[in-house]
């Protein structure tokens, strides 16, 4: 068995022994760790920000911790905050969408990679990837007309506004992001193990769960940590199936289930309704909110600590070896290969049904003229100043997310300590786990208001570099894990020092898997509503293009949605709205299609052989 490395290696000698530490040679390559390190002080200053936002607002009132936490009751009049209902409201969604999402996405994602051919494999895997990429706006659009009539028949509950549409809304979003990463990780793990296994006279299943689930294990907890990032700091989804109904707890535990079905409330649909800006910037009621924002940044933190920990307690078990009676093997591997093929339904018909609803209720995006005119108030005209708005806030996003973001992932899984690295990924997922109105309404204090931007497009992007970081740094920092050790001990024999390892082996390995996160990222991005209400956007006045940078405010389809999808009552709104809904997903569609071509052309540049 050989390794070749792209770069061919000098003879051995004098390199051979030197110790592959910095400094054993010049640093040709010392502006690796400035820039790695760049990644990580963005992850670091951006949690300082927020929580100097956060902190100033506490101050600047009284919040009485323990009826924050204990008391359900909510009433600003009174100055009762009890935050109990909120958070039970939160706890209960993200438990619902992980139940539902995480063993579909996990199953789904290891048929893609060990099961399909690799001809039905790739088109499912670009749907899939696809379904990852529709914006949360789009899934709330979805959620009012699918899910909540479902409800209302299940529960008799008018409206079908609950707990449970919440969740199945976010099992459906978080869904196709586990997968995406999952197959990231599955595919990145080497054909030798699988080989070896088979060798062994192990079947797939056998092959699967003691060969390639190990080896792909911390990619796939990643993938798990970024939908459940994403389902504890979504709001606008939530936000329109929910209901926002205060003060809601079970009275006991037979009255847990048919509370599912009743009107709740979460942290995040609290703080992206009107009360922050009806609470002022000061006062006990400011007060209790940031509170509210401080605890859902802790349930993150939370969160991830025990997810790694958990990690961590099974590699120094070891892997536990499972003996099957002889007879029972061959049905096992037959009922676990069509249970993986009927988790891949699940995704495909989301798909499908998504496809179709677009098509038929935004047929207005079918006509190019809607594509290529200006807006005229909600009911007429196009949406021509929203597609470039709305380009021009993912371009700049993505160009400066992704060196950060990049940076980051690689000091994570190479650089730091298993201590440093867990505390790194819990800071991040924290970021990445932030209810993007805090960003917004942090954004506007510190870049609109104190340094004088006003609404501007720097602005808006500047907010949503928070939302990307994340996913791109930990989808990077999860394939640098998979990386085979001999990749790591035969580029460091050669004598390259860290910096030039990091250059020429790890760069070239996780570029792929870097791209899958930044068209995650901008797919969340993409859809992001409440940031750029307040820094970056106005419904209608805005050119098509900005003028400056500061005080240049654009006009996005995030917003544009959300603004006419309130206006129930209108049906040319509603129509418009779904119509932008469909161009809003075509555009993500082309994002994706580019970041796949591009995935493939490094996917096949890299020349590993073994």
């Amino acid at each position: 068995m050989s390794l070749t490395l792209e770069r061919p290696a000098k003879a051995p000698g004098t390199t051979a022994t030197r110790p592959p530490e910095e400094g054993g040679r010049p640093g040709r390559a010392r502006w690796v760790w400035g820039w790695a390190y760049s990644g990580v002080l963005s992850v670091v200053l951006a949690l300082v920000v927020l929580l100097g936002y956060l902190a100033d607002g506490i101050a600047s009132g009284t919040v009485d911790w323990g009826a924050l936490l204990t008391d359900s009751v909510w009433s600003p009049g009174n100055l009762a905050f009890g935050g109990l209902a909120m958070i039970y409201g939160s706890a209960v969604v993200c438990v619902l969408a992980l139940v539902l999402a995480v063993p579909v996405g996990w199953a789904a994602a290891i048929a893609l990679s060990e099961y399909l051919p690799p001809r039905l494999a790739k088109p499912l895997r670009l749907s899939i990837e696809l379904l990852a990429a529709v914006p949360s706006i789009v899934y709330g659009l979805i959620g009012i007309m699918v899910i909540r009539p479902f409800v209302a028949g299940l529960g008799d509950v008018p409206g079908g506004d609950s707990i449970l549409a919440a969740g199945i809304v976010l099992a459906v979003m978080i869904t196709p992001t586990i997968v995406a990463v999952s197959v990231d990780a599955l595919a990145a793990v080497p054909g030798r193990y699988r080989e070896a296994a088979y060798s062994l006279g192990l079947t797939r299943r056998e092959v699967v769960r003691s060969a390639v689930l190990p080896q792909a294990r911390s990619g796939m907890r990643a993938g798990v940590l970024l939908g459940l990032a994403r389902a504890l700091g979504e709001a606008i989804a939530v936000f329109m199936v929910i209901g926002r109904a205060d003060g809601r707890l079970p009275e006991s535990f037979g009255d847990f289930f048919s509370s599912l079905v009743r009107p709740g409330q979460t942290l995040t649909t609290k703080l992206a309704g009107p009360e922050p800006m009806l609470a002022g910037t000061s006062g006990p009621y400011f007060a209790a909110l940031c509170g509210l924002g401080m605890i859902l940044l802790a349930l993150v933190a939370a969160a991830t600590v025990w997810g790694t920990r958990g990690a961590s307690a099974q590699v120094r078990r070891g892997p536990r070896v499972r003996r099957t009676s002889a007879w029972m093997r061959g049905p096992k591997d037959r009922l676990t290969t069509a249970v993986r093929y009927g988790a891949l339904l699940l995704p495909t018909a989301l798909l499908l049904g998504m496809v179709g609803i677009l098509l038929a209720r935004g047929g207005t995006a079918l006509n190019p003229a809607f594509w290529f005119t200006p807006s005229a108030g909600a009911s007429d005209g196009g949406i021509r100043d929203q597609i470039v708005g709305t380009l021009l806030l993912l371009a700049t996003t993505a160009l400066i997310a992704l060196p950060l973001g990049y940076g980051a992932g690689i000091v994570i899984g190479t650089r730091a300590s298993a201590k440093t690295s867990r505390i790194l990924e819990t800071l991040t997922v924290a970021v990445g786990g932030t209810p993007t109105i805090l960003l917004g309404l942090a954004g506007y204090v510190l870049l609109c208001t104190t340094m004088g931007w006003g609404r501007s497009w720097l602005a808006g992007a500047v907010v949503l570099v928070p939302v990307v970081v994340p996913v791109v740094a930990l989808t990077t920092a999860g394939r640098v894990r998979g990386m085979p050790g001999e990749l790591t001990e035969s580029a460091l024999a050669l004598g390259l020092t860290r910096a030039q390892y990091i250059r020429s082996v790890v760069i070239p390995y996780t570029w792929p898997a870097t791209l899958t996160g930044l068209l995650l990222g901008l797919a969340r991005a993409a859809g992001e509503t409440a940031p750029l209400i307040f820094t970056a956007t106005v419904f209608f006045g805005a050119p098509a293009l900005p003028t400056g940078i500061v005080n240049a405010p654009v006009q996005a389809l995030p917003t544009h949605i959300f603004t006419l999808s309130q206006d129930s009552g209108a049906p040319e709104a509603i129509a418009q709205a779904w119509g932008s809904a469909l161009v809003l997903v075509l555009i993500t569609a082309g994002l994706l299609s580019l970041a796949v071509f591009l995935r493939n052309r490094f996917e096949g540049a890299r020349r590993w052989t073994t």
